[in-house]
Formats: structure tokens, C-alpha cells, sequence
């Protein structure tokens, strides 16, 4: 495998066209049906933005996906495996950040990245380099040995990132990643996201910042209500509302058209 000057391998993604497909995909809580009859279809490689406001579906899919909750109905794969009958295959071919971290507070920075190599079965002696390449590529050196519950907001969520990476995934969900940090740290997320998808790996990246989603994203879905409501490009979502202001639109202008909610106010997955 190559290895990147942030230390990251590539993937070995196989044949599949499709990183993600559902058809008719369902998931109710009591009386509520959170995703409805959802369809997706992500090509392999690249960022796929998956947008929406709060309760939109977008945890509830994510969950289904990454094995952590079963559907009601319809059917998901992941680069060809059911999220269901092959649940093993799935897992190991995907990492999940932010609301899904696995980060441990109590123990140091470089203690919670030699036990994600370590729980993923590598050696003692590669756990440690690879810890100390991740630390040195997301500017957590200096803290290596201080307890994570020390750390700041985003150093916690450049942490998180970094633990999602120990081993390259072929598809990682990446769970708005630059919230609370600060331009520099954002600049570094967005060139690790860059590396990342350069060596093989699909994203799927949710975020609140439009801007982010802009420059990182080759495809985005909106979805509301559990389903998707549009789906392109940026700029062809962008020329999806133009008719309708003099302006040149820009991708909040977009989520507001589409789903009457600001996309600059917290929303969660």
C-alpha cells in the first residue's frame, strides 16, 4: 500500500460501481416513520454530502447502514454487501465518526488510537507508529500523553477523525467533522477528507456548514421526512433554484428552497 503525507493507505475497494445502494429502505419508531421508503445510490469513490434539517432520517439511515439497526423493510448494501445477511462483511469495510465516536476520555490521545489498531488487530509496534503518524498529521503531538477529557472541542473532534483512520476505510461516515474547530483545523479535516478519497475511500459527509459540503462534496442529497428530495451537484442544485432570484444562489439559499429551514442554525444527523 502507499502511503500519503498524512500516512494514510490506500484502500482496496474492489469492483463495485456502488459504495452505497437502498431501495425502499424503512425504519419506524412507534407511530413514526423516521425513513420512508428511501432510495440512494452512492457511487464508489468521492464525497457524497447527505444533508437535511433536524429529523430529517439522515441518523437513522446512517445507523442502518453502518449495521447498528435493522430496517423494517426494503434493502441496503454496502459495495454490494447486504446490511443484514453479510452484516460482518459491512462492518469491516466502513468507519463512522462524531455521534458514533468510540473515543474514551479517560485515557491519553496516543493511548485511544494504539487501542483502535490494537482492537483491529495489529501489532503493538504498528499500533504505536501509526498512532504517532495520526497525531503528528492532525497537529495532536504535544497532547499525545494528556487525557482526551483535557483536550478542547476540536481537538476531541480532530481525535475522533483521526481515530477513524487507523486503518483506511473504504467508506467512511463522516459526521459533520469541522464543527467547533477553528480555520486552520477545518483546512486540515478538509485536506485529510481530500487524501483520504485520492488513496480510494468513499465519504459520506454530513455537516452544517454549506460551504464545507460546497467545496468538499461531488454529489449531494437532500433528504427531509426520510426521503431524498434532490440530489446533484453542487452546481446543479444551485441552478435548481436560480430561476427564482436575480442573485447567484449559493448552496444555503439551496436547503432553504428545499426544505424552509436556514442552513446556518444547529441541525442535527
Amino acid at each position: 500500500m502507499t502511503r500519503s503525507q498524512h500516512g494514510i493507505p490506500a484502500t482496496e475497494v474492489g469492483t463495485s460501481e456502488w459504495a452505497i445502494r437502498t431501495t425502499g429502505l424503512v425504519k419506524s419508531f412507534g407511530g413514526t416513520r423516521a425513513v420512508d421508503a428511501l432510495d440512494l445510490a452512492v457511487p464508489a469513490g468521492g464525497v457524497y454530502g447527505f444533508l437535511g434539517p433536524n429529523g430529517a432520517g439522515k441518523t437513522t439511515t446512517i445507523r442502518m447502514l453502518a449495521t447498528l439497526l435493522r430496517p423494517d423493510s426494503g434493502t441496503a448494501e454496502v459495495f454490494g454487501h447486504d446490511v443484514v445477511a453479510d452484516a460482518d462483511a459491512v462492518r469491516h469495510r466502513i468507519s463512522l465518526t462524531g455521534q458514533f465516536a468510540s473515543i474514551d476520555e479517560d485515557l491519553t490521545g496516543v493511548e485511544n488510537l494504539v487501542l483502535q489498531a490494537r482492537l483491529l488487530g495489529f501489532s503493538r509496534r504498528f499500533a504505536r507508529t501509526r498512532a504517532d503518524e495520526l497525531l503528528d498529521a492532525f497537529d495532536l503531538t504535544d497532547a499525545a500523553g494528556k487525557q482526551v477529557k483535557g483536550y478542547s472541542g476540536g481537538m476531541k473532534r480532530r481525535l475522533d477523525v483521526a481515530a477513524s483512520i487507523v486503518v483506511t476505510p473504504d467508506l467512511l461516515f463522516l459526521d459533520e467533522p469541522t464543527t467547533g474547530l477553528d480555520p486552520r483545523s477545518r483546512n486540515q479535516v478538509w485536506e485529510i477528507v481530500a487524501t483520504l478519497v485520492e488513496h480510494g475511500s468513499t465519504v459520506l459527509l454530513t455537516t452544517q456548514h454549506m460551504d464545507e459540503a460546497d467545496r468538499l462534496a461531488d454529489l449531494i442529497a437532500v433528504i427531509d421526512h426520510g426521503r431524498v428530495i434532490a440530489e446533484g451537484t453542487p452546481a446543479q442544485l444551485k441552478v435548481s433554484v436560480a430561476a427564482d432570484s436575480d442573485a447567484q444562489p449559493t448552496l444555503d439559499d439551496v436547503f432553504l428552497a428545499l426544505t424552509g429551514h436556514p442552513a446556518d442554525k444547529e441541525f442535527a444527523l
